[in-house]
């Protein structure tokens, strides 16, 4: 059938889009005139940010063979996505950028095309740039996959050079899909997305039977049963078919109604007599949300519009979870999961941009997992969900081993970053006598929201890193209350770690300090663990000059009027109830 299934992976901004433009019209699956720069990037937001974030499959034609593409996203946050694309392929393609050489998530995505037996066809791409290290680049390659330099092409995927190369390599060491046209239907859902008029559409490898409009479909994890309304193949735009075969990629219009129900990594098997499928593909995981946020918006009349925005979005990320939450000072909102911060920063955009919706997001933080002195086992996301002290076991935060790419100048600098983490160090790996792979054990909080940042900061922007969940650890972590004017708020309660508890305290009230407004009596913010006070700030008095108007006269009114005063105070404070403006929330909790 001379059918060749691949996909290109690499770090961020290797050039995998351009690469896929020039195969695109190298192939002429898409003429000039509709050409334009990364064709397959169709969202706005991947044009901006100049990364993919929605995977792409395309099938194309040369030379009578049929090449099956699937674009990919290189982003960490969606490894799951990456890897189900990978079990639905034969080939790979590793681009790296000759001016960056191998970086962190090319090595994380080799290792995923390695795990599934792929055949690597390796890359170096930008040898048309005047800062390439086109010979360090092709010598860390060899290296890395103990290969001859000869076998590892030059191009340049901006200007066409050596593109032929590209596609000869496909046909002839990208093997043949195994072909079983007899066996019942099983079909790897590697992507999916919504469609109004023909319920979710899941993007599929057939790798046994055939499948064609009208057939009877199980989702076998889900268990949701339809019927087939249309199939088809990716051009990159839909093109109906009569069948789809074993060993083919394209898509099928299911009818379903909620994606939930059409899960990547699931399989799609048949249900009728002799030719049912019983037996699932391997790897099927649930996508599980790592980094998790509230969303409240700042006009509290459009709740109704973040609920059904939410319900859009979903439509298309099934990775994307929600449930509603409640706030003291910030009113109804919902507490969303995401697989990563690229993730949360996608959606937030996407909400901003496509509903025009004013949001405050929430710090960012993860799940934990406790056991109770009753030894039941809860997932919290938020402090605030926590049971009291006296009621926990333990305490379990999620750890990541942490791979770091970076020159060997900056090693000293970026070990003692990674000490204020509480990491463990690993291994030191040398890529070259300049490049050096550190790997470290961390706890994903201490990591996500500005480690990044601080790293490229002090890397002059040379260092890129790549994470995986390795598993949940028992932690010394505690939940530290807020109290103002003696009373909890709940918004400002967070899980912290014991030896940062006092650091973290001392910076959150006085923050606190400096953002609450001033009352007619003394307010006192305070930081507690248990029943321990851990730090303190207070909000001195607003003067007021209740003697003003006296004109002279006798001193016994001015005192009266004092004392009146220092009453007033006093029975104020014994009430001691302020009211915190909604701008309060918005400058401490804001992302």
């Amino acid at each position: 059938m001379n059918i060749r299934n691949f996909v290109i992976i690499s770090h961020v901004d290797h050039g995998k889009s351009t690469l896929a433009d020039r195969l695109l019209e190298i192939t002429g699956t898409i003429g000039q005139r509709e050409m334009r720069a990364q064709f397959l990037d169709m969202m706005d937001l991947e044009k901006e940010k100049g990364i993919t974030i929605k995977l792409q499959p395309v099938q194309m034609k040369y030379n009578g063979y049929i090449l099956n593409l699937i674009d990919t996203p290189g982003h960490v946050d969606f490894s799951y996505e990456v890897s189900r694309s990978l079990a639905a392929v034969e080939g790979a393609i590793l681009l790296i950028d000759a001016s960056q050489g191998i970086q962190a998530q090319t090595l994380a995505n080799l290792h995923l095309a390695q795990e599934q037996n792929l055949s690597i066809i390796p890359i170096v791409n930008k040898i048309d740039l005047a800062h390439a290290k086109i010979e360090e680049t092709i010598l860390e390659v060899s290296k890395l996959l103990n290969i001859d330099k000869e076998e590892i092409i030059e191009i340049s995927a901006k200007q066409g050079t050596n593109i032929d190369k590209v596609l000869q390599a496909i046909i002839k060491k990208v093997p043949e899909p195994v072909i079983d046209l007899e066996s019942p239907l099983r079909a790897l859902i590697f992507d999916s997305k919504y469609d109004s008029y023909k319920g979710v559409l899941a993007y599929v490898r057939i790798v046994d039977g055939k499948v064609k409009a009208g057939d009877k479909i199980k989702m076998m994890a889900s268990e949701s049963v339809s019927e087939v309304i249309e199939v088809g193949l990716l051009k990159p735009q839909m093109v109906k078919t009569d069948l789809l075969e074993s060993g083919g990629i394209g898509y099928i219009a299911t009818g379903l109604k909620n994606v939930g129900q059409c899960r990547v990594g699931d399989t799609i098997g048949s249900i009728l007599g002799k030719n049912a499928s019983s037996v699932s593909l391997p790897g099927y995981e649930e996508p599980k949300s790592m980094v998790f946020a509230s969303f409240y918006p700042v006009e509290s009349n459009d709740h109704d519009l973040l609920k059904d925005s939410l319900g859009k979005l979903k439509l298309s990320d099934a990775s994307l979870q929600y449930e509603p939450e409640s706030c003291q000072g910030l009113g109804r909102g919902f507490r969303a999961g995401f697989l990563g911060m690229l993730h949360l920063e996608i959606v937030l955009e996407r909400l901003k941009r496509e509903y025009q919706l004013n949001l405050i997001v929430t710090s960012p933080s993860v799940s934990y997992k406790l056991i109770t002195k009753k030894e039941e086992h809860l997932t919290v996301t938020s402090a605030s969900d926590l049971p009291e002290v006296g009621d926990i076991k333990e305490i379990q935060e999620p750890w990541v081993i942490l791979e770091i790419i970076l020159p060997s100048q900056f090693l000293g600098t970026i070990m003692k970053l990674l000490k204020k983490t509480r990491g463990l160090y690993q291994d030191t790996e040398y890529l070259s006598a300049e490049k050096v792979v550190l790997k470290y054990k961390v706890p994903l909080n201490e990591i996500i929201i500005d480690f990044y940042d601080q790293l490229k900061n002090t890397t002059a922007g040379y260092a890129s890193m790549n994470y995986e969940i390795i598993d949940y650890q028992t932690s010394d972590l505690v939940r530290m209350d807020i109290l103002i004017a003696s009373e909890k708020a709940e918004a400002f309660a967070r899980i912290v770690h014991k030896t940062k508890s006092e650091r973290e305290a001392r910076a959150l009230v006085k923050k606190l300090k400096s953002v609450i407004p001033k009352q007619l009596f003394a307010v006192s913010i305070q930081a507690a663990i248990g029943g321990k006070i851990i730090a303190r700030e207070t909000i001195s008095a607003m003067r007021k000059d209740v003697t003003g108007y006296l004109y002279g006269g006798d001193y016994t009114r001015k005192k009266k009027l004092l004392e009146k005063q220092k009453k007033g105070k006093k029975k104020m404070k014994a009430i001691g109830r302020i009211n915190i403006p909604q701008e309060v929330f918005l400058k401490v909790l804001k992302k």
